[in-house]
């Protein structure tokens, strides 16, 4: 829109992008990943404890890192639309920080600027890398995990 900037107002079915994503990458199928929000600067999801404990009945790192991951993978579905768009993840670190032995819950946001300025390099470039900081809890809240994942948004 000249002049200004065009929002889209993007309704998401969670249980049907859940179904989605599940199918598309079926060991989130067997984790059982769930995903509970996705709007345009946040997205989070949910693993069960049950399939995610390891042998000493705590949720196991490369769930915990998984969860965690899949987050900017959803944004293209919303703020970061974009024509022949894939996410693709490049690098993550994580800090395992506390054990967990309940469900738990990774939460991720990105702000406007950095919507607008990864869209226009996409633009520009047919590829734009953003950075995400990821907060994994339990149901008490604690975090036990926190990663910064690198992506890029590329043309395919």
């Amino acid at each position: 829109m000249p002049g200004g900037s065009a929002r889209l107002s993007i309704v998401i079915d969670l249980q049907e992008l859940t179904a989605d994503v599940r199918r598309l990458i079926p060991i989130l199928d067997a984790m059982q990943v769930e995903i509970i929000e996705l709007d345009r600067t946040t997205a989070a999801a949910r693993i069960p404890a049950g399939p995610n404990v390891n042998h000493f009945g705590m949720a196991y790192a490369g769930s915990l890192f998984t969860v965690a991951e899949v987050l900017g993978g959803l944004f293209p579905r919303t703020s970061l639309a974009a024509e022949g768009g894939v996410p693709l993840v490049k690098r993550m670190e994580i800090d395992f920080l506390r054990p967990a032995a309940t469900d738990v819950v990774s939460r991720t946001s990105i702000t406007e600027d950095e919507i607008a300025r990864i869209l226009s390099e996409y633009d520009e470039r047919g590829k734009a890398d953003f950075e995400l900081a990821t907060e994994v809890t339990d149901t008490a809240g604690t975090v036990v995990a926190a990663t910064r994942g690198f992506y890029q948004l590329r043309r395919f």
